[in-house]
């Protein structure tokens, strides 16, 4: 990078590869912390050590973007090492957002900050895609970049294969591959999709072997409350019976409300799964394939599978008579 000419990196920092000490001959001048919930507990054990390894961010770096409106705000505020600024649809929130205008294609909205006011036209549908592009107006009024040319700039992002990613092949409903795979991204996926949906909304998805055994229940009755159909099915059972994970998210469906055959199914075979899913899929519907994104791969046992979610899609619609070039 540097025999390159760079002179600024922006980093994914892991919670994983905070905890172990992975970066710490990295010297961070500005922590962006969008969202914590429920995740990698299989590794840090409880809530409070997963966000205590992501707070380390915040409390070196002397700069810290938080979103206000999440709810472990407070929590990283109290840590930050020195000046925090905040961005999010609050009121009180340095760069934020309003008259957010949510369409299948993107979202527009007036953003304004403590140096400028304008519009931001993003080709991104979804809430969370407004506070990523907040998050990112902020760092780069905080780094001095002009504004007006950021909000171009984020305006050109046209997406993140396996984010939201939709499958067209001329079928009378919608088909979207995005890698949620939390009970929080679930429900922000479904609550997106929702309004951009005029029939029944349909998930398919799973849960990670080896990992957070908490959130399966959580997950599956997020997708009773949530979706109008619900698919259960494998994503990468690794040591554990697919089969068993799959029960545990579907008992928490059930709990919820979810009834075997008539809007809840398990079918541990993914490809099977996806199939159902498009069988049962009417005009004016939307199919959600929740889980693997952009992955290329799935693991059974200690075997790596081939997997590409959207080729599958693809697949699959073209079995049931759908064609993007027909």
């Amino acid at each position: 990078m540097l025999d390159a000419g760079n002179d600024i990196v922006v980093m994914e920092a892991t919670s994983h590869g905070l905890a172990q000490s992975r970066v710490r001959n990295c010297r961070f001048r500005v922590a962006i912390v969008t969202n914590v919930t429920s995740e990698h507990l299989e590794f840090h054990g409880t809530l409070e050590a997963y966000r205590a390894a992501k707070a380390m961010l915040v409390e070196e770096a002397p700069i810290a973007i938080l979103n206000a409106d999440d709810p472990a705000f407070g929590y990283f505020r109290d840590r930050a090492r020195d000046r925090v600024v905040t961005s999010g649809t609050d009121a009180s929130a340095e760069v934020r957002a309003s008259d957010i205008q949510a369409r299948a294609d993107g979202t527009t909205f007036t953003a304004t900050t403590l140096t400028w006011a304008g519009e931001v036209h993003l080709q991104l549908p979804g809430a969370f895609n407004v506070h990523n592009a907040l998050a990112a107006l902020a760092l780069a009024e905080v780094e001095g970049v002009d504004l007006a040319a950021a909000a171009r700039a984020v305006g050109t992002v046209s997406g993140v294969p396996g984010r939201m990613e939709r499958i067209d092949a001329g079928q009378p409903f919608g088909v979207v591959v995005d890698y949620a795979h939390t009970a929080d991204s679930l429900a922000k996926m479904l609550r997106t999709l929702r309004p951009l949906t005029a029939g029944r909304l349909i998930v398919v998805f799973g849960s990670a072997g080896e990992r957070d055994r908490v959130k399966r229940p959580a997950m599956g009755k997020v997708a009773a409350e949530l979706a109008d159909l619900a698919v259960v099915t494998d994503e990468d059972p690794r040591l554990e019976d697919g089969h068993a994970i799959n029960e545990a998210i579907a008992e928490g469906a059930r709990e919820a409300g979810g009834r075997d055959g008539t809007d809840l199914w398990v079918i541990d075979d993914r490809r099977a799964a996806i199939a159902h899913a498009i069988g049962l899929a009417q005009a004016g519907d939307m199919v959600l394939l929740a889980g693997k994104g952009h992955e290329g791969s799935m693991f059974y046992a200690n075997e790596k599978r081939w997997w590409d979610e959207r080729e599958v899609a693809r697949q699959e619609l073209a079995a049931a008579g759908f064609k993007a070039d027909a």
